[in-house]
């Protein structure tokens, strides 16, 4: 069995990423790597090498659905799990599973308390690690 361990998040918003840090290093034991852009995260993928990508939706200079195309082109991560975290409509986030092929999307605001478990489940359906 694969534990989910490493988590790369682009999130924009700094109180976010810190709440989510919170969230998923000292609740869930995961390590992460954080970046406030798309860009910072293409470049430093590789060296952090992710089990799951989780993504917000609406940044300023590349969204998030962008992002996941430039890291689909990786061949290493072609198939590497993503999830989105959005404040989108529900509707917009059914457009977006549609148009990408994240496994799911988490709405915000989101329970700091139950993100590590969510994000678990969601490893566990994808790669069959129960």
């Amino acid at each position: 069995m694969t534990k989910l361990k490493r988590v790369l998040h682009v999130e924009d918003d700094e109180d976010i990423q810190e709440i989510t840090k919170m969230a998923l290093e000292v609740v869930g034991g995961m390590e992460l790597a954080q970046y406030l852009d798309g860009h910072e995260a293409l470049e430093r993928i590789r060296e952090f090498n992710p089990d799951l990508i989780l993504l917000d939706q609406m940044m300023p200079t590349m969204t998030g659905d962008e992002v996941l195309a430039h890291i689909r082109k990786m061949p290493e991560f072609a198939n590497t799990p993503a999830v989105f975290m959005t404040a989108q409509s529900s509707e917009a986030s059914s457009q977006l599973m549609e148009k990408t092929d994240a496994l799911d999307v988490i709405p915000k605001p989101f329970n700091p308390m139950t993100l590590s478990s969510q994000l678990n489940a969601i490893w566990e359906a994808a790669t069959g690690n129960a």
